[in-house]
């Protein structure tokens, strides 16, 4: 079982940065692909970033391309993601994902465990 407790969410205007945060309990996180997934009210939860195992290979939905970066660090349990230029198009429920897979995806489906998420606002 693993539980990822994200942080880092909030209210920052158009043009700021913020860094989230998502913490992993376990001594199997090394061996999870984690990624970042948002949801916006009313719309389907939709995949933002994701990151390999070793942290070598990232992928990012074409929305957030050269404005976010996930990054991990193995011996912390954590996983992050850095978003710059934000826009209140991103205003969203952030989650973070693990999948025991470890192969990175870009869909819901190849994650299996699911933090609570964490609010962001992005106002205009």
């Amino acid at each position: 079982q693993v539980q990822l407790v994200e942080s880092g969410g909030g209210l920052v205007q158009a043009g700021g940065s913020l860094r989230l945060s998502c913490a992993a309990s376990g001594r199997t996180f090394s061996s999870y692909a984690m990624g970042w997934f948002r949801q916006a009210p009313g719309k389907e939860r939709e995949f933002v970033a994701t990151i390999s195992v070793s942290g070598g290979r990232t992928y990012y939905a074409d929305s957030v391309k050269g404005r976010f970066s996930i990054s991990r660090d193995n011996a912390k349990n954590t996983v992050y993601l850095r978003m710059n230029n934000l826009s209140p198009e991103d205003t969203a429920v952030y989650y973070c994902a693990a999948g025991v897979s470890s192969v990175t995806s870009s869909r819901t489906s190849g994650y299996d465990y699911w933090g609570q998420g964490t609010q962001v606002t992005v106002s205009s």
